[in-house]
């Protein structure tokens, strides 16, 4: 038997069931910032107001995929389907929100975004690294025996 396959085997078997309470957490926020996101489209709009076609275009389309990747996302990684592609694919998006959007602001203030960020973005490494759990829709079933 391979290495990887033991070393994800021992995984499946010994995952602990907080982390699968986390994963539904961090889907569920990665849901409500999509919705926020998108209730807050007046501010891209302000922002292509004086832009170039070229880049208005491109402002309004990675807008839009923020949106679904946060929603889709963030449904699939809570309820443990293709955990990882989803991750993975959010993954760009919080760096960015982390290093050049949030760092930015006063990071030090209570309630800061910065600090929402940065859960998110560990999570989703964590998740990315360790995958679905038990408590998933994709679960192992060879793993529960």
């Amino acid at each position: 038997m391979n290495v990887l396959t033991k070393i994800q085997n021992w995984g499946n078997r010994h995952h602990p069931k907080w982390l699968d309470y986390f994963r539904i957490l961090l889907g569920l926020v990665l849901i409500w910032k999509g919705i926020a996101f998108a209730s807050n489209l007046h501010a891209f709009t302000n922002m292509m107001k004086d832009a170039m076609l070229g880049v208005a275009v491109s402002i309004s389309l990675m807008a839009h995929i923020i949106i679904v990747l946060h929603i889709i996302g963030g449904l699939l990684i809570a309820v443990g389907s293709h955990t990882r592609i989803f991750c993975l694919l959010n993954l760009p998006i919080l760096i960015v929100a982390v290093f050049f959007v949030n760092l930015r602001a006063n990071i030090f203030s209570p309630y800061a975004e910065f600090w929402v960020s940065v859960i998110v973005l560990i999570g989703l490494i964590c998740f990315l690294i360790e995958g679905n759990g038990v408590l998933s829709v994709d679960r192992d079933k060879k793993a529960l025996v």
